[in-house]
């Protein structure tokens, strides 16, 4: 692999693989296993700060919202001229913190077992 990239910097990654006798495909993809990954991306310049999350968390649980969904709390804090973030944002703010989860009961399929058979008697 080390030898076509070497190559390929000369003649050309096609000449390289077909000299080679590598395929393009497989060249392409362990070069981009060779290839460091970033484990983690920046945070946006305009994300909330973690004082900003805490306020929003804050605000989601106090007694007046802490039953309504962050739309209902959003719509009802901009009615008072009051804004924190959006919706999706409160939203991740609250999964983040792990308050997300599905709402209604899901049902549960009990193990099918399958039908065995079983001699009683020869034959």
């Amino acid at each position: 692999m080390i030898a076509c990239r070497e190559l390929s910097k000369d003649v050309g990654t096609v000449a390289a693989c077909n000299a080679l006798d590598i395929a393009k495909p497989t060249y392409y993809r362990r070069l981009g296993a060779c290839e460091e990954k970033a484990t983690s991306r920046p945070a946006p310049p305009r994300a909330l700060s973690a004082d900003e999350r805490q306020e929003v968390r804050d605000v989601l649980h106090t007694a007046r919202f802490v039953d309504k969904a962050p739309a209902e709390v959003y719509a009802t804090l901009l009615d008072e001229g009051v804004y924190h973030c959006s919706v999706r944002t409160m939203y991740r703010v609250m999964e983040n913190a792990g308050e997300v989860r599905e709402r209604r009961n899901q049902v549960r399929h009990p193990h099918y077992k399958a039908p065995e058979l079983l001699a009683t008697a020869p034959n």
